[in-house]
């Protein structure tokens, strides 16, 4: 699992397939973040310009957007990217090309929504922690969802994240 970003996401991140028992790399710009990560987790530490091309299982951004590009896909030897970084794709056309590469995009508004309802839907509607927390568990149902419906209609996922998106709006609006 390679975690490019350590801040306060890659940390937790981290700590939890740590103790799932995952090898993890890591990357950030700050090196004493990358530093705690290896000390308390046993992350390999790579370069900021390395993680992208790491050789594993999971790619997971959790830094800057954008990071999904021209310029980083041909590098791309994940399986999968997931990760709790916002806006990764820098363009939707790089959805597209993730797609031919054949590695599987977790949509980043749909994998990293924790945040939001955990943040936002619990003040601002006032769940308690119970509500809260079955949302955020269904964020890996909707995660499947996703995969299915991209499968099923033969698209990206982030266009079949659009989809469901869009179909959930409507239905509220209904």
């Amino acid at each position: 699992m390679a975690i490019q970003g350590c801040g306060h996401v890659g940390y937790y991140l981290a700590g939890e397939l740590a103790r799932a028992g995952a090898k993890l790399v890591v990357a950030d710009v700050d090196q004493s973040k990358v530093d705690r990560l290896v000390r308390e987790f046993g992350a390999t530490a790579v370069g900021t310009d390395e993680i992208l091309s790491a050789k594993v299982d999971v790619l997971s951004p959790c830094a800057l957007g954008g990071i999904i590009n021209d310029e980083t896909i041909p590098h791309f030897q994940a399986e999968v990217i997931a990760g709790g970084a916002n806006n990764q794709l820098l363009e939707p056309r790089h959805g597209d090309a993730v797609e031919q590469r054949q590695i599987l995009y977790a949509p980043d508004y749909a994998a990293n929504g924790g945040g939001v309802i955990n943040g936002c839907c619990r003040e601002l509607l006032g769940w308690d922690e119970a509500a809260t927390n079955a949302k955020i568990d269904a964020i890996y149902d909707t995660i499947l969802n996703i995969f299915k419906l991209a499968e099923r209609d033969r698209v990206a996922t982030y266009q079949a994240a659009d989809r469901l998106a869009e179909e959930r709006l409507s239905q509220v609006v209904r």
